[in-house]
């Protein structure tokens, strides 16, 4: 049925894709926060795994093992890539907080050690303060704590922020 060498070419084939297609959700993740250089790298290295695997599976169509391995390794990379990124929190993200009662969510915000910028509006209820915390990405929970803390009702969006030089 599979041979110890299909077996193995199947294992390496697997975590080879795991590797490179990790490595390309890492770039996706570079290229939206504009960090050209470190997403340059990262395609660099994931293409030449996708081509070590391809040419691997290629090599050898007898063996369906490798070809399953490969699909398989191209669903476990996207999941492994995704939850590598969630806990990487690599860039900032502005959070809007939307509160009846904002100075008193700005003041606990500040006392806190984020920089918050007020701005007044009216909303369906009567008046409202929308704060704005841009804030690293890691840390973007926190403020949400703290808001909801302070005010339960308040409404929260979080935002990716791109920086973008020489714009």
């Amino acid at each position: 049925m599979f041979t110890v060498e299909s077996l193995s070419l199947a294992a390496i084939i697997f975590v080879a894709r795991v590797c490179d297609v990790s490595l390309a959700t890492i770039r996706h993740a570079m290229i939206i926060r504009g960090k050209r250089l470190v997403a340059f790298w990262v395609a660099f290295f994931e293409m030449l795994i996708w081509v070590f695997a391809v040419s691997k599976v290629l090599g050898d169509l007898s063996a369906p093992i490798t070809a399953f391995a490969f699909a398989l390794g191209f669903a476990t990379g996207t999941f492994v890539g995704i939850t590598l990124e969630g806990k990487l929190k690599i860039g900032d993200q502005a959070v809007k907080v939307f509160s009846s009662i904002g100075g008193e969510v700005a003041k606990e915000l500040r006392d806190n050690g984020f920089r918050v910028t007020e701005f007044s509006g009216k909303g369906r209820d009567g008046e409202v303060t929308l704060l704005f915390v841009q804030v690293r990405r890691r840390d973007a929970q926190k403020v949400l704590k703290i808001s909801r803390a302070i005010d339960p009702k308040s409404y929260l969006v979080v935002e990716d922020i791109r920086w973008r030089e020489n714009a």
